[in-house]
């Protein structure tokens, strides 16, 4: 109530706010809140004062602008920095102190996996042996999905299909789940926009990706091959028959 009160003494008289506090349950004298204001701080607020400081000095940029490494620390990490450099304080201290402030150390997100290998399942034999460099286009295509991260905190997949020859994208479908179809989407979408260009896949491209086992891709033999998906998964039209590779199709 006494920092109520000399947050507001000077819109307000201080008898003023005491006689409208008080008339509504809080009673309070203006003499109490003299007694307060003259006082000396306690021991704890000058305690408090000290480490705020400190801790300022950490996570307050500088004239220029810039932090120290040590901002990027949680109230543990800091506490543990702060007894190696022989302050002594309490880490309840520094959590209260770094909670008040607004002062919070970078949290490493949950690392999504888009790949989840089974090791029970069979290979595809490796065509490619680690070699992207092709002369020519529709040679070789390499296929994958990772996630991005949305600006509301979830986060959706996407499938791209690159040509290995010049690094375009020929193909790519987003999806909030790690189901084939949407993979599949994206290889016809590359296959589709070959075929429009006037140079369709013959038959004889090499489509490469990585080993995983989401899905309908259990298999593990993520590959094409005389224009079907090896496996349980549906077929493809004639035109966008892929040769196998070594790894999966997704």
């Amino acid at each position: 109530m006494c920092e109520f009160i000399a947050e507001h003494k000077t819109r307000f008289p201080i008898a003023a706010i005491c006689r409208a506090l008080s008339a509504r349950g809080v009673k309070i004298a203006p003499r109490t809140f003299h007694a307060w204001n003259t006082r000396a701080p306690s021991k704890r607020a000058l305690w408090d004062t000290a480490v705020t400081e400190v801790l300022s000095g950490y996570y307050e940029p500088d004239e220029k602008g810039k932090r120290k490494p040590e901002c990027l620390y949680g109230a543990e990490k800091i506490w543990a920095h702060l007894q190696r450099e022989g302050f002594p304080v309490a880490r309840c201290t520094v959590e209260r102190l770094m909670r008040a402030n607004g002062w919070a150390g970078v949290v490493r997100r949950k690392k999504i996996r888009t790949t989840e290998a089974d090791s029970t399942a069979d290979r595809a034999p490796d065509l490619v042996d680690r070699q992207f460099r092709v002369p020519a286009p529709n040679v070789l295509v390499v296929a994958d999905f990772t996630y991005v991260r949305l600006a509301s905190g979830s986060f959706v997949y996407t499938a791209f299909v690159i040509d290995a020859y010049a690094g375009r994208i020929l193909g790519w479908e987003c999806s909030t789940s790690k189901e084939t179809a949407f993979v599949e989407s994206a290889i016809r979408q590359g296959a589709a926009l070959r075929a429009r260009e006037g140079n369709p896949l013959l038959g004889n491209t090499i489509h490469h990706s990585d080993a995983g086992s989401q899905g309908g891709f259990n298999w593990s033999s993520q590959h094409f091959s005389a224009g079907a998906i090896v496996g349980d998964v549906p077929s493809l039209r004639p035109e966008c028959a892929i040769r196998a590779s070594s790894a999966v199709a997704c």
